[in-house]
């Protein structure tokens, strides 16, 4: 028989692993809707049309076709590769049975082509929240949407993380105060930062035509970061020395309108979640389509990770406009791979079993499979012992297994086989201590 050959890219936990997938899982959905995000769930497949778009996209789409199946332009299916482009289409396709402002939360598997590497997979789980109004949206919603995502962060068993927050009013305000005129390009440069450095950046600049005194501003105001409003006075005293364009007014009005919407944002997560957000003047999202607020959100001392949720403010969901909105997008399999790599985390036991029922002979499996049935039926999950071996060795079968207890039913007691403990049960009203109910995340720190 041929060796199986593991495909890179796909990953499979292991059961235990998979307790803290499913306890992250959980715990996000639990605090989405605890702020009143309605889930959805979107089809698997798009058409590739819709889903290359205009974007560089297209290299990464996995397409579908039947075997045998002729190919025709009807057939151009591909998996999506994120749940934005399926969001769009699904407010597209259903506005008239929304209610907006629509408070979604959507988490499903994504599929994406990419060299995959640690903590890349080209099958993984994404969680997105996002709020979509109908011609119009408040900006305090962008404050909303990070509170939520920062509260469901530290809702999980993580050391810490730093939301690093902008506004592309004051980035684009600035630019425009110094002479740049392709906005977008400089900001795609920017959002490099961290791979090619200040200096690739400022060669990238110079070579879109942006004057060198023009370049150095860019990367000065790339450096200002702050916990709190004192950013405020360090933008402000970089564009008194910088700006350098006659009709200045329109660019510091949009300017001063980012400083505002950042100042509020940063404050907003803080008063929820201290010590979360940073205004970080280099954080520019190079996608064109953000238009206000951006995050990116880093775990901390696992920065080589890279961002593990991320977003922004946006003018329109759909093609055509209309629908602005706010979102945030965490890569849950990407963060919990290192959770798990870097034993951050474990799960207190493989198996959702809580007690085991030892069989004294194949005579009485029926007594002990009815006790089980009794603890099934009040919440409690129960296996029965394979076989009637000595009791010393189904009490070795649940340890193997990680099961924590083992009920003797001859002598009506139950035995806590971690700590020796054995103490008289009935069915009817025995119970594991809350922590021993199911299978939890056990943290690690250091």
């Amino acid at each position: 028989m041929a060796r199986v050959r593991p495909l890179s890219g796909y990953p499979e936990w292991t059961p235990s692993e998979r307790v803290v997938e499913s306890a992250v899982l959980d715990s996000l959905r639990h605090t989405f809707r605890l702020h009143g995000f309605g889930e959805i769930e979107t089809r698997a497949v798009e058409t590739v049309e819709r889903l290359a778009g205009k974007s560089e996209a297209a290299k990464e789409i996995y397409t579908l076709t039947r075997l045998n199946a002729e190919v025709d332009a009807d057939a151009r299916l591909g998996l999506h590769f994120d749940l934005t482009v399926p969001f769009a289409r699904y407010v597209e396709e259903f506005q008239n049975d929304l209610a907006f402002p629509f408070k979604r939360f959507q988490i499903q598997k994504v599929w994406r082509g990419e060299r995959p590497q640690e903590g890349r997979y080209r099958e993984f789980y994404q969680a997105d929240i996002d709020i979509v109004g109908r011609q119009s949206l408040p900006a305090h919603l962008d404050v909303e949407v990070a509170v939520v995502m920062a509260r469901a962060l530290a809702a999980l068993p993580l050391p810490g993380v730093a939301m690093r927050v902008n506004n592309r009013h004051l980035v684009e305000g600035f630019y425009r105060g110094v002479g740049i005129s392709d906005i977008a390009g400089a900001l795609r440069s920017v959002d490099k930062l961290d791979k090619i450095g200040p200096d690739g950046v400022r060669a990238e600049l110079v070579e879109q035509g942006v004057p060198d005194t023009a370049a150095d501003a860019v990367l000065e105001l790339a450096r200002i970061s702050a916990p709190d409003a004192s950013f405020v006075a360090a933008v402000e005293d970089l564009w008194a020395t910088t700006t350098t364009i006659a009709e200045v007014a329109d660019a510091q009005a949009e300017l001063r309108d980012g400083l505002t919407q950042l100042v509020a944002l940063v404050e907003g997560v803080n008063a929820a979640v201290p010590g979360t957000a940073v205004a970080d003047l280099r954080i520019a999202r190079g996608l064109d389509y953000y238009t206000g607020s951006v995050y990116e959100t880093f775990l901390e001392g696992h920065e080589d990770l890279g961002s593990i949720c991320s977003g922004g403010r946006y003018d329109s969901l759909v093609a055509g406009g209309g629908f602005p909105g706010v979102g945030m997008s965490i890569g849950v399999s990407r963060l919990v791979s290192r959770m798990l790599g870097a034993g951050l985390v474990s799960a207190s036991r493989a198996v959702p079993t809580v007690v085991l029922v030892a069989v004294t002979d194949e005579d009485t499996r029926g007594a002990s499979n009815a006790i089980a049935d009794q603890l099934r039926a009040r919440g409690i999950a129960t296996e029965v012992a394979p076989s009637a071996a000595k009791f010393g060795k189904q009490i070795q079968h649940a340890d193997r297994r990680g099961i924590p207890y083992v009920w003797f039913p001859d002598s009506g007691e139950v035995k806590d086989i971690r700590s020796g403990d054995q103490v008289p049960a009935q069915p009817e009203t025995w119970a594991p201590p809350a922590d021993d109910l199911y299978p939890r995340i056990v943290r690690h720190d250091g």
